[in-house]
C-alpha cells in the first residue's frame, strides 16, 4: 500500500472512531495553495447524511489528526486544508527513495490481453499506427506494473484487399508460379520476394486496380478465394505476410513496442466455424447477409445490427474479431481484453462486444474494453497528410522530426544512436501527452524544442541530473532536512505519484503520466537553478540535495520506461 493511501486510510479510521461511516477518504489538491498542500472535502456529504453542520464535523476530525498533519485549517462550508510535516516528508522520502514499487496500490492479479498495433501486412505503417502502438505499449507496461499477467497481441490486418492486390500483381509479374496452376499437386515452393518488391508492388497494383474495373474484380475474387480457404492463394499470401512481418517489427522496435503474439485476421479463420456454431441461433438473414441484432432497450441512439457473414458467404472484420475472441477465451481465459484503436471505431466495437455477450461467446465475467484515440492532424486540423495529400507513412514522419531534432542537438553529441533516441522520445512524448481521445496537431518544430512540454526537455532534465550525480561522492545519500520550498514541493509531488499511476491505469491514459513527468522535471529544474549542489558547503544540505536528485531520477527513469522512452547520456 502506498504512503498516501495509508494516510487516507488513517483519516478514514479517524472518521469511523467518531462514528461517521464513509467508503473512502481522498486527498485532493488544495484549491488555494496558500491554505495547504491537500484538501479533504467529505464534511458536506457527511453533514447531509447525519444532519449536522459540516464545519462542526470538520472541526471534530481536525482535533483528532496526529502530528503528521500541520497548518490545518477549516475553510468555507467545511473544507479541511492541511500540510504534511517536514518530519513526515523526510521519513517518507528515505523509505521510498530506492523502492519505486511502493508507489503501486496493487489489485488482485488478473490476466489481461492487450490488442494494439493493427498494422496491415505487406503495407507500410502510417501515422495512425503510431498512436495505437504508443498508447498500447504504455498501457501494457502500466498493467504489468500493477502486477497483472499481460498478453500483448499485434493483431495484424493480414486478410483483406491488400492480399488480392499483391497476388494479382504477382500474376502479372510471375505468371508461371505454381500457385496459379490449378493442376499443380505438389508442395508449394518458397517465393523469392524482398521488402523492396513489396514496397514497389502494392502501389503499382493499387493504381492498376483503380484504372481497370477488370483488374479490381480480379482483386476482389482473389480476396474472396482466400477467405473461402483456397489452398494455393492462402499459402502464397501466408508467405507474403511472413516476408512483411520482420519489416513491421522493425518499425515497432524503433518505437520500443513489443508483442507476445503476432496473430492476425488470417490466424482467426480456423475458428470461424466454431464461432458460427455458437452464434447460429442468433443470426438472421438481411439482404442476403447474416446479421445479429445488438440493440438494447436502454439505447438512446440507434445501434444497427452487426453483419457477420456477407451476402457472398465471405467473412468481414466482425466475423474475424468474433473468431479472435473465441480463440482468446479458449486459449487464455482472460479476465479482461483491452482494445486500442481509433475512436471512430467505438460503435463497431460496441456491436462486437454486445454480440459476444449475447451469444455466450464470451462470459459476462470477462470484461471487454475499447479505448479509442483521436487523430494526428496537420496545421489545417485535418488528419496528417503528405504534401500531395496522401496518407503519410510513419517512417516519413520520423524522418521529418529527425531533421528538426538535428537542429537542436549539439554538434559534438550528434551521433546516430543519440539522435535516434531523441527523435523517438520527441515523437512518443508528443503523442502520449494529449489525453488519448483528443485529436492533436503535429508540430515538428514545437515538439523538438528544448523548452516546454517536450520529449527533449524531459531528456535534457535527466541528462542534467545524471551529470551532477557523477560529480558527487556521496554514495548512500539520505534526506536529512528540507532547507527550501523547492525540496518540499518536490516531495509533495512525489507523494502524489501513486494516485497518478492508479488514475492512468484505470483510465488507460498514459497522458497523466506524461503530464506528471513534465511537472516533476520542471520542479527539479527550478531547484537546480536556485541551488549550487556541487559547491554546497553545508554537508547536511549537500547530502539532502544528492538524495533528492537520486529520488527524482529514479521516478523519472521508471516513468519513462512505462512510456517506452529511452534516456540519453548527452544532449
Amino acid at each position: 500500500m502506498s504512503k498516501i493511501k495509508e494516510l487516507e486510510n488513517y483519516v478514514k479510521d479517524v472518521l469511523l472512531s467518531l462514528n461517521y461511516e464513509i467508503d473512502n477518504v481522498v486527498f485532493e489538491d488544495c484549491s488555494i495553495p496558500l491554505l495547504g498542500q491537500f484538501q479533504l472535502n467529505f464534511a458536506m456529504g457527511l453533514a447531509k447524511k447525519y444532519g449536522k453542520n459540516p464545519r462542526d464535523i470538520a472541526s471534530e476530525v481536525v482535533s483528532k489528526l496526529d502530528s503528521r498533519f500541520t497548518s490545518i485549517n477549516v475553510a468555507g462550508p467545511g473544507f479541511i486544508n492541511f500540510k504534511l510535516s517536514d518530519e513526515f516528508l523526510i521519513s517518507y522520502a528515505n523509505e521510498y527513495i530506492e523502492s519505486f514499487e511502493k508507489n503501486i496500490d496493487y489489485e488482485e492479479k488478473k490476466t489481461i490481453i492487450v490488442d494494439y498495433g493493427g498494422a496491415n501486412a505487406a503495407k507500410a505503417l502510417h501515422v495512425g499506427h503510431m498512436r495505437s502502438a504508443n498508447i498500447g505499449e504504455a498501457n501494457k507496461r502500466l498493467i504489468k506494473l500493477f502486477g497483472h499477467h499481460v498478453i500483448s497481441d499485434v493483431h495484424l490486418g493480414d486478410l483483406g484487399r491488400q492480399a488480392g492486390m499483391l497476388i494479382s500483381e504477382l500474376m502479372v509479374e510471375q505468371p508461371n508460379l505454381p500457385f496459379f496452376n490449378k493442376d499443380y499437386k505438389g508442395p508449394y515452393p518458397k517465393i523469392n520476394l524482398t521488402k523492396d518488391d513489396l514496397g514497389r508492388m502494392y502501389p503499382k497494383a493499387s493504381m492498376a486496380a483503380k484504372s481497370s474495373e477488370e483488374r479490381m474484380e480480379q482483386v476482389r475474387e482473389i480476396t474472396a478465394e482466400i477467405d473461402r480457404g483456397n489452398a494455393s492463394y492462402t499459402e502464397l499470401w501466408r508467405q507474403i505476410v511472413d516476408i512483411s512481418k520482420p519489416l513491421i517489427k522493425e518499425v515497432y522496435d524503433k518505437l520500443n513496442c513489443t508483442f507476445d503474439l503476432w496473430n492476425g485476421e488470417l490466424s482467426s479463420m480456423q475458428y470461424v466455424d466454431d464461432t458460427m456454431k455458437i452464434m447460429k441461433n442468433y443470426l438472421y438473414e438481411s439482404e442476403g447477409a447474416l446479421v445479429i441484432d445488438v440493440k438494447e432497450e436502454s439505447d438512446k441512439t440507434e445501434i444497427p445490427p452487426l453483419i457477420v457473414i456477407k451476402s457472398n458467404g465471405t467473412t468481414v472484420y466482425g466475423t474475424r474479431d468474433l473468431a479472435t475472441l473465441y480463440e482468446r477465451v479458449k486459449e487464455y481465459n482472460p479476465s479482461e481484453i483491452w482494445y486500442f484503436t481509433d475512436q471512430r471505431q467505438a460503435l463497431y466495437f460496441e456491436q462486437v462486444f454486445r454480440a459476444s455477450y449475447k451469444t455466450g461467446l464470451v462470459n459476462s465475467s470477462t470484461k471487454l474494453k475499447h479505448f479509442g484515440f483521436g487523430t494526428i492532424n496537420g496545421a489545417d486540423g485535418k488528419p496528417y497528410k503528405t504534401r500531395d495529400g496522401g496518407v503519410m507513412e510513419l517512417s516519413s514522419l520520423i524522418s521529418l522530426l529527425r531533421a528538426e531534432v538535428l537542429k537542436k542537438v549539439k554538434e559534438e553529441n550528434n551521433n546516430e544512436e543519440t539522435v535516434e533516441k531523441i527523435t523517438i522520445a520527441t515523437l512518443k512524448y508528443s503523442d502520449l501527452l494529449p489525453f488519448r481521445e483528443i485529436d492533436y496537431i503535429f508540430d515538428p518544430i514545437k515538439f523538438a524544442s528544448l523548452e516546454g512540454k517536450t520529449g527533449p526537455y524531459i531528456l535534457y532534465s535527466i541528462v542534467r541530473i545524471k551529470s551532477v550525480l557523477k560529480k558527487t561522492d556521496i554514495s548512500n545519500a539520505k534526506f536529512k532536512n528540507i532547507f527550501n520550498d523547492d525540496i518540499r514541493n518536490i516531495l509533495v509531488l512525489l507523494l502524489k505519484l501513486p494516485k497518478i499511476l492508479t488514475r492512468s491505469y484505470k483510465d488507460a491514459a498514459p497522458s497523466y503520466i506524461a503530464d506528471y513527468v513534465y511537472d516533476l522535471a520542471s520542479l527539479f529544474n527550478k531547484f537546480y537553478g536556485s541551488t549550487n549542489i556541487i559547491n554546497e558547503k553545508e554537508e547536511i544540505n549537500k547530502e539532502t540535495s544528492v538524495a533528492l536528485l537520486k529520488f527524482v531520477y529514479s521516478i523519472l527513469h521508471n516513468l519513462l520506461y512505462i512510456l517506452a522512452i529511452d534516456e540519453v547520456e548527452k544532449m
